[in-house]
């Protein structure tokens, strides 16, 4: 049989899909039939009302281009951020002439190079080597802004292009709207906390000066109207969070915040010079102007505007839309105080519309759904941690109470889990210990350690007796303390043979067991009574090859300082002794080791009391000074246990050591007592060496019993003092 004829190549074969679309579309739709049988109706869904609403809602537009760099350009460029990368300048005025050079070259096209895929590293670089006037400059480029913010009535006039709207949303761009923002939060406080001039200055200011704060809200004008869509959006969400932030006054770079920011993936750009903001000023809590706190709020209630229950949870299992949401909730169960969330109107009463949410209820059902989410579990973290405590109490006593031990087995249920265990009073956490402790055993094959740390930490804290949770452990590791501590720790007692040490470390690494197991040994190390004590015996019961290794290892290393430095320490100087005395033949090695420096480092506070393994422990340093000094790990331990005044003036050193460990110790023991640096009648008390500073400042002679006039041209000076009565003599 002859076959068709058709034409080869993939435009023919659209062409043939086509016609048949085509086709298709001449054939009237199919009916389907009731149940009657005989009448037939059409199928026909009323979607005018979602038309209506989705074009009623604000989009931005269009995408400018802001054009390309040519090729000159992108070379000069690429190579001025790899030179300020590699930070290789004779001194700071050839640094700070190159940086000149490149701000003029960069000037008129400040978006080009944030919008390049090859040179926007060399904008955020130049972001964070900004001074303030230089920042406000990139600021107003950016946003090409010079008007009136509608949070604040400031006396700008602003020219909104809606610049940000774009950059925000753009690959590239939006890393250096990031870079901005945080450079920029601390300035505001540094405006808000400047002392006043005179009048003449102010107006002067005022004139030529736009406030960063201004800057800021006027950014908020122009995203005004489109927050909505850009919480689920895969770069500007990241911006937002960051603004949520700035507004808030939280800080930048905490360990949470920067979880919620950042991505795992974002590549983090540093400059390796002179930064404009020192590290405490993103690590700690900024101060804001009430401009800020009205602007949040505005923010937090146009981004959940018009949105109900059914669209928030939705976006509670969304990846983009998640963090943001996390975000919303704590701000606005923490700024708006407890009351907010019996607020009908409120994003958490939204979420969570049922009150109490007991079993049975919509809410329950959705909390539910939302533990064994990958996403969603991240969500339920936050609402257990800031949620009202009546509602919190609800929810455990209707939920979670009976389910504490099932999800401490689940993989992702186990996070909220702990979040639970946090807030549990007294009673709570003793009948949660009696659910965890049968399932330790599983725990540990699973590597889900981190329920047992939680509950350990919440115990130590509450009061709790931990000896059930010892007893499931040591029988879950073993009797042997040798082989239970190495076992934990994920160590074999032989190194491989025939493997680099590098490469050695490398494999290692990648074992996460290694990293619960020596989170969870710290745990125990922290909680006083049998947990610290099995441990501690552990490491004493370990030959001193496999001690080196543990003091080597990334991961283990963090356990023999915390047994060094754990509170309570007058309580453990036998094991801190015997430690001591067990690495000083090794203290060079373990010196010249990056992980194991650390070690020396803290037998210095471990040996606080300990006269004698400390001064056998620094000649051994002294011995290998050449060694010390050829080394960047060995140059600190060399700094930090102060060997150039051993080498000077032992007997100095051994005066200031010990001078140094009786004031910390009185002070730890004050500390261990009170919970409380050492405070009389609310004020804290001056140490001897400070008071006797201040007497040397006012000229004072020495309190001590039997003072004399002095002696040779002293006493003369002294004499007409006294006799000026400017001083008294006691004695």
């Amino acid at each position: 049989m002859p076959k068709e004829h058709k034409k080869r190549g993939r435009r023919e074969e659209k062409k043939r899909k086509r016609e048949c679309e085509d086709a298709s579309r001449q054939y009237p739709p199919k009916r389907q039939r009731t149940n009657g049988g005989d009448e037939e109706v059409k199928i026909q869904l009323d979607t005018s009302q979602y038309n209506e609403e989705y074009e009623a809602r604000p989009k931005p537009g269009e995408m400018p281009f802001y054009g390309m760099l040519d090729e000159e350009e992108q070379e000069y460029f690429k190579r001025a951020d790899t030179m300020l990368e590699l930070n290789q300048f004779p001194n700071s005025e050839e640094r700070e002439l190159f940086l000149a050079n490149v701000y003029a070259e960069a000037n008129g096209k400040e978006l080009k190079i944030a919008n390049s895929q090859s040179c926007s590293r060399l904008m955020e670089r130049l972001i964070l080597m900004s001074s303030s006037a230089q920042l406000k400059a990139l600021f107003q480029k950016f946003s090409g802004q010079y008007g009136r913010p509608s949070f604040s009535p400031c006396a700008e006039q602003i020219l909104t292009r809606l610049s940000f709207l774009h950059l925000i949303q753009h690959r590239f761009a939006s890393h250096c709207c990031e870079t901005m923002f945080t450079q920029a939060a601390p300035i505001v406080t540094e405006e808000l906390t400047a002392p006043l001039g005179t009048k003449q200055e102010q107006v002067e200011i005022a004139d030529s000066h736009v406030s960063m704060e201004h800057l800021f809200l006027s950014t908020l004008d122009e995203l005004e109207g489109n927050l909505g869509y850009l919480m689920t959006d895969a770069f500007a969400s990241h911006t937002l969070r960051v603004l949520l932030i700035i507004l808030s006054g939280r800080p930048i770079d905490d360990t949470k915040t920067r979880t919620l920011v950042r991505s795992k993936k974002a590549e983090t750009i540093s400059s390796a010079g002179p930064s404009l903001t020192t590290s405490h000023a993103h690590t700690e809590s900024r101060t804001v102007p009430r401009s800020f706190h009205d602007a949040l709020q505005h923010m937090i209630s146009s981004m959940v505007a018009g949105l109900d229950t059914t669209y928030l949870r939705a976006l509670a299992t969304h990846p983009t839309g998640n963090p943001v949401l996390q975000l919303l909730i704590e701000l606005e169960l923490s700024t708006s105080g407890k009351t907010k969330a019996k607020d009908p109107a409120s994003l958490f009463r939204k979420l969570l519309p049922d009150d109490p949410p007991e079993e049975g209820t919509d809410s329950a059902s959705f909390i539910n759904g939302l533990l064994y989410d990958p996403v969603g579990s991240r969500l339920l973290e936050t609402v257990i941690e800031h949620a009202p405590g009546k509602t919190f109490k609800s929810l455990y006593k209707s939920l979670f109470r009976e389910r504490v031990g099932s999800l401490a087995r689940n993989e992702i249920a186990s996070y909220p889990a702990i979040k639970i265990l946090e807030r549990l009073g007294k009673e709570d956490l003793q009948h949660s210990v009696e659910q965890v402790c049968p399932l330790v055993g599983s725990l540990v094959e699973r590597s889900r350690t981190a329920v047992i740390k939680a509950l350990i930490e919440r115990c130590h804290v509450r009061g709790v007796d931990t000896q059930p949770i010892s007893t499931a452990i040591q029988d879950c590791y073993g009797s042997d303390l040798t082989t239970a501590l190495l076992k934990m720790l994920c160590i074999d007692s032989t190194a491989p043979e025939g493997i680099a040490e590098d490469r050695r470390k490398q494999i290692e690494d990648q074992n996460a067991g290694k990293i619960h197991g020596s989170l969870l040994a710290q745990s125990m190390l922290e909680a006083p009574g049998p947990m610290r004590e099995m441990i501690m015996e552990g490491l004493l019961a370990q030959e001193t090859p496999v001690l080196i290794r543990i003091a080597k290892d990334r991961s283990a290393t963090r356990v023999l300082q915390t047994s060094l430095t754990c509170r309570d320490q007058e309580q453990t100087p036998r094991f801190r002794r015997l430690v001591i005395q067990t690495l000083t033949p090794h203290a060079a090695e373990l010196a010249l080791d990056t992980i194991a420096s650390h070690v020396i480092d803290a037998i210095w506070d471990a040996s606080a009391n300990l006269k004698h393994p400390r001064e056998q422990l620094a000649l051994e340093l002294a011995k290998n000074e050449s060694l010390l000094r050829q080394s960047p790990s060995g140059k600190a331990v060399w700094r930090n246990w102060n060997m150039d005044l051993f080498s000077r003036n032992k007997a100095q050193w051994m005066h200031g050591a010990t001078s140094i460990a009786a004031s910390n110790a009185g002070l730890t023991q004050k500390v261990a007592k009170t919970g409380t640096a050492v405070e009389k009648n609310g004020t804290r008390t001056k140490t001897p060496i400070e008071l006797a500073r201040e007497r040397h400042a006012k000229g004072l002679p020495s309190h001590r019993k039997g003072a004399k006039m002095g002696s040779g041209g002293n006493a003369v000076a002294i004499k007409e003092r006294y006799l000026q009565g400017k001083l008294k003599i006691k004695g």
